[in-house]
């Protein structure tokens, strides 16, 4: 049954692939940016643009373009860069671990705050702890990426001198520009945990733990936490795509050397092949949290049958 859901998923999964990467193809292919007049230069002329065409195949129709581009990939193949003549999977090779060094540690930050200040709300309903706890929660998901990254750097890397101002290389780097993604996401999560635990609590299975003499901590995170965790683990398994996807803003504040970064030089040059690259590793991410997230929600609830 595992085996035969796995591969029916997978094979949505490539179906979905090949979606994207077809209308990230056209949608390059439709930019009034011409990558072979910018290789070239202003003053070439237009001999030498022609030439850079041929040589780039963007003289080919569409679809020629697409079959060949579609036969690189399956060799393992994707391209050259067109500004820096280096090949791709070097470039995204380089700036993928950095990314999942960022999505980790700020997946961590989410589930601390978020379902953290989520289980305390849902305990004390239209009370001062709940008020409090979901007006940050707006607060966090209100708050714009750049102006989080800005005041985290003036308060703990200018102000206390507690982080380095940005940078890349030892773990102490990674606090801020984590903890900024963390902030942001941790208000969704908060507010979805504090709806399913409540909801939770007032099944009538809690009431019989309680009446048995299952004490406060075993009843929250035993019983009520395990069968309210289902849409947090979904939402790890969005946030997985969305992170792989490269977290431009974030990157770009705390100077982090990832997927994002790159994903921003090459949309300014239209770099395609960089471009194609990176939209199909957060294809293939997207497509692999949300299987890893199913998986997952077979251990929290044996309830759930795979189809």
């Amino acid at each position: 049954m595992i085996g035969r859901y796995l591969g029916r998923r997978l094979l949505l999964g490539v179906l979905l692939l090949l979606g994207v990467t077809v209308v990230t193809f056209i949608l390059l292919y439709l930019l009034p940016a011409d990558p072979a007049r910018m290789i070239a230069g202003r003053s070439a002329t237009a001999a030498a643009v022609e030439r850079v065409r041929e040589q780039l195949g963007l003289n080919l129709p569409l679809y020629q373009q697409y079959l060949h581009f579609l036969g690189r990939v399956l060799h393992g193949d994707l391209g050259r860069s067109y500004m820096q003549r280096v090949d791709v999977s070097t470039l995204v090779g380089a700036r993928i671990w950095p990314t999942l060094q960022l999505m980790l540690a700020s997946i961590g930050f989410e589930l601390l705050l978020g379902v953290t200040s989520g289980i305390i709300a849902s305990l004390r309903p239209r009370q001062a702890v709940d008020r409090i706890a979901m007006v940050l929660t707006f607060v966090g998901v209100s708050a714009p990426q750049f102006v989080v990254g800005i005041m985290l750097l003036y308060v703990f890397a200018m102000y206390f001198n507690w982080f380095p101002m940005g940078g890349y290389g030892s773990p102490i780097h990674i606090v801020l520009p984590a903890l900024s993604l963390g902030l942001l996401g941790s208000g969704w999560y908060s507010r979805v945990t504090r709806s399913e635990m409540l909801d939770v609590l007032s099944q009538d299975y809690i009431r019989t733990a309680r009446a048995k003499g299952a004490g406060p901590w075993r009843t929250v995170m035993i019983h009520a936490l395990r069968n309210a965790a289902l849409p947090v683990v979904a939402m790890i398994g969005m946030d997985i795509g969305y992170f792989m996807s490269g977290v431009v803003v974030v990157e770009s504040v705390f100077g982090w050397p990832g997927i994002g970064q790159l994903m921003w030089q090459a949309i300014q040059s239209v770099d395609a092949p960089i471009i194609m690259a990176i939209t199909m590793v957060s294809a293939i991410a997207i497509v692999m949290g949300n299987l890893l997230a199913d998986i997952v929600a077979l251990f929290v609830d044996p309830r759930i049958k795979l189809r």
